[in-house]
């Protein structure tokens, strides 16, 4: 089973250290796998340079897409992860 998601990245200075690292991090946890891509431009979302590479902003949109058992969930998990901003002071 394949499975999709487009989301609108929340964290106000993009897809970089922190936001990244937790999101390569449920990512490599979710056990299948997973891509993120921007454009034309997919990575493996495990990989922490991948994902970095791809330069993502603040209200950029990405697809999600993971392929076999429990995919929907793990999409889930992971668009609601990109849907908050991990920048805001703690």
């Amino acid at each position: 089973m394949t499975a999709s998601r487009t989301v609108t990245v929340a964290s106000s200075h993009g897809l970089h250290a922190r936001p990244a690292q937790l999101f390569v991090q449920a990512a490599q946890e979710a056990g299948i796998p997973v891509t993120i891509a921007k454009g034309e431009k997919s990575v493996d979302a495990a990989s922490i340079l991948g994902v970095l590479s791809l330069g993502v902003d603040h209200g950029d949109e990405v697809v999600l897409t993971a392929e076999g058992e429990g995919a929907d969930d793990v999409l889930d998990a992971l668009t609601a992860l990109l849907s908050t901003d991990h920048d805001e002071a703690a």
